[in-house]
């Protein structure tokens, strides 16, 4: 494996690793990688992104291998899959086991190499009360991230074959990834992977705490069910988003937009069920005003 300072990085660096300027990537359509990356697969790598429609950032073999193009010389080359497990944009929805195997052996079956966003694969494993490893056994790349639910300050890491990460290296450098000095963050991303893995399934329930509190606010349109991992996606109904952001900020509760008509929620280590309380009576009171 090597180590970065992102996520988009390790995503990027694998992606420039794995394709030619030309080729081109399989991806679902809300996925990190082409929607939150500033159009690095063009400006990096050369490679176009094709979309693949899904439920909350899941798709299907059979639509993935739909998507592949035939050998053409009028056509750009498919060259990769690339998955996001837990799916950020879709909630923090884990995909199955299942779907995972039969994408890789699709994938595999038609030539391509599958590369997995795992940024929230700690969250995907702990939903799962199984081994990453189980996770990472499907892929020929996978990319974690050591902040976020594990609360590290900053680092992502890539992990591959021998060969894969040797390569990986100098796109590394390329890309503006080389340190020298980078023992004393991955010091924080180290303790983070070895004491805050456990604690994960906390930030879960916080979620749940938090979705179900929020389906019993009138004005609030959430489904509780939806929430696996982490993340709560909301809307509201009365007002605009940016004017409940604002009056959850002024009490001291902060959320994000994730598009025009829909909040994103975050649960971590840093918040307690205790203050997933308080910030349900933010909302109520944001709500009523």
């Amino acid at each position: 494996a090597v180590y970065m300072p992102s996520g988009t990085m390790t995503n990027q660096v694998a992606i420039r690793t794995h394709t030619e300027p030309g080729d081109e990537i399989l991806l679902e359509q809300s996925a990190h990688v082409y929607f939150n990356e500033a159009g690095a697969t063009a400006a990096l790598s050369g490679a176009i992104c094709r979309l693949i429609p899904g439920d909350r950032g899941v798709f299907g073999a059979e639509d993935m291998e739909a998507a592949i193009r035939p050998v053409n010389d009028h056509y750009p080359r498919t060259k990769l899959v690339c998955v996001e497990n837990t799916a950020n944009r879709g909630g923090g929805k884990v995909w199955p086991l299942e779907k995972l195997a039969e994408v890789k052996k699709t994938a595999h079956e038609n030539g391509l190499k599958i590369h997995l966003d795992g940024a929230r694969i700690w969250n995907a494993a702990a939903a799962m009360n199984i081994p990453e490893s189980e996770i990472a056994k499907h892929f020929d790349s996978v990319s974690v991230c050591f902040s976020k639910g594990l609360g590290a300050p900053v680092g992502s890491a890539l992990a591959g074959s021998s060969d894969f990460i040797m390569e990986a290296r100098r796109f590394r450098k390329q890309f503006g990834g080389g340190m020298r000095q980078a023992g004393i963050i991955a010091a924080g991303a180290l303790y983070a992977l070895e004491n805050n893995r456990e604690r994960l399934t906390v930030d879960h329930d916080n979620a749940k705490i938090f979705a179900k509190g929020l389906a019993e606010i009138n004005g609030i349109d959430v489904n509780p069910d939806d929430v696996e991992t982490n993340i709560i996606n909301f809307r509201v109904q009365g007002m605009t988003i940016d004017e409940l952001i604002e009056k959850l900020n002024k009490q001291g509760t902060h959320v994000l937009p994730k598009d025009s008509i829909t909040i994103r929620a975050v649960t971590n280590l840093m918040v307690s069920e205790s203050q997933i309380n308080i910030a349900l009576d933010h909302v109520r009171n944001a709500m009523k005003s």
